[in-house]
C-alpha cells in the first residue's frame, strides 16, 4: 500500500500525470452533470480512496467500497472523507448505502486486471446504486485500452502481449448487459511508462500527452481511458 502511493503515484510518475489529468476532468463533469445539486459518491474497489480525495468538495457524501480492510485502513490515514465500507469478495452483490438525490458512482484501476465474474458483480452494484437515467452517472477506467499505442509496439516487438487489455468494445457490451451506455469517453495517456520513467523524455511525455488526449477521437487509441455511462432506462 505504501508503495503504491509513494512510488506508483510519486510525483512526475506516469501514473501520477494520469491521475492529474483525471482529476482535472472528473471535477468539470460532476459541475457540468450536477449543476444544481451535488451528487452522493459511491467509489466501488476505492481502494486507498484517491478517486474521493480527487472529487472533495463536489460531492454531496462519499461512501467508499473495498474487500482490503488494510486498503481502507491506508484510505482512512490518508485523510479520506468518506465512510468505508468493507465488502465481501463473493456471495451476493454488495448493496449500496441508501441515499437519496443524484449518485456518482466510480471504479478505477478494477476492470482490467480481475476476472469476469468480478467485473460483473461491480457492474451488478453499480446497476444497484444508479436504478433509472434519472440517478446519475457511472463513471469506469480501463487502464489498458486495447486498441492502444502500446498494444500496437508490443506486438510489432515480440509478435505477442505481456499484459492485460480490454477493448472498448468489451467495456460497452459489460456494460450495456447491466443497462448502461456509454454518453462519453476520454483518453488520458497516449504513451508508456517508459516515456516518464527518463528524465530527459518526461516533460516531452507529459506535454505530448496533455495535448494529444485533448484531440477529438484521441480516446479510441490512448493506453488509459475513462468512460461515462448512464443507465439506458
Amino acid at each position: 500500500m505504501d508503495k503504491y502511493e509513494h512510488v506508483t503515484y510519486a510525483p512526475g510518475t506516469y501514473a501520477w500525470h494520469i491521475n492529474r489529468r483525471q482529476r482535472v476532468y472528473l471535477r468539470g463533469l460532476i459541475r457540468r452533470a450536477f449543476p444544481d445539486l451535488r451528487p452522493t459518491l459511491h467509489d466501488f474497489a476505492c481502494g486507498t480512496g484517491r478517486a474521493i480525495r480527487n472529487l472533495d468538495g463536489l460531492v454531496w457524501y462519499a461512501h467508499g467500497y473495498d474487500t482490503s480492510p488494510d486498503m481502507l485502513a491506508k484510505a482512512a490515514e490518508l485523510g479520506t472523507e468518506a465512510d468505508l465500507h468493507t465488502v465481501a469478495t463473493g456471495g451476493p452483490v454488495p448493496q449500496p448505502v441508501a441515499t437519496d438525490g443524484p449518485a456518482l458512482v466510480t471504479m478505477f484501476r478494477l476492470l482490467l486486471n480481475v476476472d469476469d465474474d468480478v467485473r460483473e458483480r461491480a457492474l451488478a452494484f453499480a446497476a444497484r446504486a444508479l436504478p433509472n437515467a434519472e440517478t446519475g452517472l457511472l463513471v469506469v477506467e480501463n487502464h489498458g485500452n486495447r486498441r492502444s499505442l502500446r498494444h500496437l509496439r508490443a506486438r510489432r516487438h515480440t509478435g505477442r502481449r505481456w499484459f492485460a487489455e480490454l477493448s472498448h468494445a468489451q467495456v460497452a457490451r459489460l456494460l450495456r448487459r447491466h443497462g448502461f451506455e456509454v454518453v462519453a469517453r476520454r483518453g488520458f495517456s497516449m504513451l508508456t511508462p517508459g516515456w516518464y520513467d527518463r528524465p530527459l523524455l518526461r516533460p516531452f511525455a507529459r506535454t505530448a500527452d496533455g495535448l494529444a488526449c485533448r484531440l477529438p477521437g484521441s480516446a479510441g487509441w490512448a493506453v488509459n481511458v475513462v468512460y461515462v455511462a448512464r443507465r439506458t432506462a
